[in-house]
């Protein structure tokens, strides 16, 4: 099993009104990015979300990504997600901008893909009917391998047209192209996932348990796909949760029962509302739920998978939670509600070493793996090609 850390550009309260909070909170999300590189941490993922205020400043991931690709090493950069509504991008720029991150990341680039947060995110580009995304993201993300392949492409669709042929470029880097996923807000995108043979996002809002149908009809329905959407299959469930690691047990129990915490839980129930929520859940803003007032309620809450909470040896018991129900992939959401910026790099560093190692002993990312495994789907031209030569070329002219 392997980890991950999720950055939405998170800003609660006043700060969000404030440019320098903002400015603030960009270069430490960057920073647990380049901290995480140094400890074990595979993946990082980043959030792709419009006029959700508080809740996700996180608008141009690719920007961030960019950034980081030339500060890290080794951990895998990860859009979770983008929005793949022509309304919002049009599908040759999502795929030149997954293409050229291939290269500056020099293959440490991840494609995950949704059709946004919900009803107030879509309207900021008069998209007024929230369901009316699905079939877009179904259109597209089955043209955009192609653009990847094809020096020539050209597509008239329900959503979106490229009428004469256009070579769509840079293409991706090396062997294959960006291991691609979708993020599963509700239980039958599982499913659709694995018929693709893509990696699932998924995200915790109940507990472990409730999640293993699911996760088992995505292996079912994987295993059966013998024409993914892409080059080759990636199998991986990813599975998001808050973590609270400190070598003082009693300081991560502390956070753990501080008041405001669950804050943005209120503000994803305000802004998701294509996923299902439970009629208890608190909806921005009415306040957060009660935190666990005494330590058996916190055990409770552990033991049902709701958070990892305690110091390593206690996170490494919880984390196995994940594999009994089939997660590949474990990302956590920083920073957590209730916990300073330098306790999340000090966790960061201590999950890293303490725990991961328990986990994942393969150096090698399991995507990487999988993009071994490419098989080019089509050929590079659709349309005969003239018979063209060119005489003259600058000196300087890479040939091969």
């Amino acid at each position: 099993m392997e980890f991950g850390i999720f950055l939405n550009g998170y800003l609660p309260g006043p700060a969000s009104r404030d440019t320098e909070c903002e400015h603030t909170m960009i270069f430490r999300e960057m920073a647990y990015v380049q901290h995480a590189d140094k400890f074990n941490w595979k993946y990082a993922w980043f959030g792709e979300h419009h006029s959700l205020t508080e809740y996700s400043h996180l608008s141009s991931p690719e920007v961030m990504m960019g950034y980081l690709a030339g500060r890290t090493e080794r951990i895998h950069l990860s859009t979770g997600i983008n929005n793949l509504s022509p309304r919002v991008n049009h599908p040759v720029r999502n795929a030149e901008r997954a293409a050229f991150l291939d290269h500056v990341t020099e293959g440490r680039f991840e494609w995950g893909t949704g059709r946004g947060a919900g009803s107030h995110e879509i309207a900021t580009f008069n998209i007024l009917d929230k369901n009316s995304t699905k079939s877009e993201w179904d259109e597209v993300i089955r043209e955009i391998p192609r653009m990847w392949e094809q020096r020539d492409y050209s597509f008239k669709g329900e959503h979106f047209t490229v009428p004469s042929p256009h070579n769509v470029l840079p293409k991706p880097y090396g062997i294959g192209h960006p291991p691609i996923w979708v993020a599963c807000g509700n239980p039958g995108t599982f499913k659709t996932a694995g018929d693709l043979g893509i990696g699932a996002i998924a995200f915790n809002f109940e507990p472990i348990y409730a999640l293993r149908g699911r996760i088992d009809a995505y292996k079912e329905a994987i295993v059966d796909c013998s024409e993914p959407v892409g080059q080759f299959k990636n199998d991986n469930v990813m599975m998001t949760n808050g973590v609270i690691c400190l070598s003082n047990r009693e300081r991560a129990r502390e956070i753990a029962k501080t008041r405001g915490r669950g804050y943005l839980y209120s503000l994803v129930c305000l802004y998701h509302d294509t996923m299902p929520k439970p009629e208890y859940a608190p909806v921005w803003p009415t306040p957060p739920l009660d935190p666990p007032s005494t330590d058996a309620e916190l055990d409770e809450l552990i033991e049902a998978g709701w958070l990892l909470c305690g110091t390593p040896d206690e996170v490494c018991e919880q984390v196995e939670k994940y594999q009994t129900v089939g997660c590949d992939q474990v990302v956590f959401g920083l920073p957590n509600d209730g916990m300073p910026h330098e306790e999340v790099l000090e966790m960061i560093e201590l999950f890293g070493t303490k725990v991961i190692p328990h986990f994942d002993t393969d150096p090698v990312h399991s995507t990487t793996h999988y993009r071994k495994n490419a098989k080019r789907r089509f050929a590079d031209f659709a349309e005969p090609v003239p018979d063209l030569s060119v005489e003259l070329l600058p000196t300087n002219a890479q040939i091969r």
